[in-house]
């Protein structure tokens, strides 16, 4: 249950991310990024691994988006 969970809160991340690359809105991924530690935290709680996968995935990608466009660092 906590997998299927962390899947959709991962799923719900990335397609949010998906606009995120557009110019001016970047901020967004500091609203991802939480969302996505939330689902990480669920995956790490279940059996499977997808889920935490998922999340550790969009993580990255928003980090690498925040630190593309001079949010970190």
């Amino acid at each position: 249950m906590l997998n299927i969970l962390s899947i959709l809160i991962g799923l719900t991340a990335l397609l949010l991310a998906i606009p995120a690359f557009l110019p001016f809105l970047g901020w967004a991924n500091w609203v991802i990024i939480p969302v996505a530690v939330i689902g990480l935290a669920l995956g790490a709680m279940s059996k499977s691994n997808v889920g935490r996968n998922l999340n550790i995935v969009v993580i990255v990608i928003g980090a690498l988006r925040l630190t593309l466009g001079g949010g970190i660092f």
